[in-house]
């Protein structure tokens, strides 16, 4: 899951950014609203944690022109205003859940996968190929292949999932690098085609596919056929 974290508090921002990021997810970070604006101009996200003290302007404004705008991106308020009118405002102008701070990150991050499943149109965190040969649980981050549980590196988790999601579309290398990576970190350019090479050993080498020229997607046997 790429998250969008809009919070100006630098020291909470990174405190999310990373704790978010041990749950599976990566994370861009916009401390106003420019740069949230920015930030969706240019990529695409799965889900966004408001805060509403911006320092250019107040959060609900900002989401309520978002939804104006048509941008059905998932948004989960994170913020300090606590009674019952700012709740019944928050979701007044565009909220999907509400969440006061202090929080707790499980919670937080619960709430978030809840949030992109209901999106993503799963009733369940769980998905299974081959009559169970294949097994994910996607908010607890594992995967069971052949019954015995394997152990996935965040990086490739998070390759596993976006293409996953995408669902026999083709994403980029571009395109994966944002999904893994965000905005923030340069890394080789053969780094993806090394995720890839990981997810094949330990899960099979039909469950990802190259499209040459182009870049990869999910198997054409694990489209539309995952189970609950």
């Amino acid at each position: 899951m790429r998250l969008l974290i809009v919070e100006d508090n630098a020291l909470l921002a990174d405190g999310l950014r990373c704790g978010l990021q041990l749950q599976g997810m990566t994370c861009d970070v916009a401390g106003s609203a420019a740069a949230a604006n920015a930030h969706l101009a240019s990529g695409s996200y799965d889900a966004c944690v408001l805060d509403l003290g911006l320092p250019d302007g107040d959060g609900l404004a900002l989401l309520q022109r978002w939804r104006t705008q048509g941008q059905c991106l998932p948004v989960l308020v994170l913020t300090a205003r606590d009674t019952l009118d700012d709740k019944l405002s928050g979701f007044d102008c565009g909220a999907d859940d509400y969440l006061t701070k202090p929080f707790d990150l499980q919670e937080l991050a619960a709430r978030l996968h809840a949030l992109h499943r209901r999106s993503a149109g799963r009733a369940s965190d769980w998905l299974q190929w081959h009559d169970g040969a294949l097994r994910l649980n996607l908010a607890h981050c594992q995967a069971w292949y052949q019954g015995q549980p394997v152990e996935l590196a965040r990086r490739e988790w998070a390759l596993l999932t976006a293409l996953v999601q995408a669902n026999g579309r083709v994403l980029s290398t571009e395109q994966l690098h944002d999904q893994l990576y965000g905005f923030a970190q340069e890394v080789g350019s053969n780094t993806i085609n090394v995720h890839v090479h990981h997810l094949r050993k330990k899960l099979g080498a039909d469950l990802i596919e190259t499209v040459r020229g182009l870049g990869f997607r999910l198997g054409a046997s694990y489209c539309r056929s995952a189970q609950p």
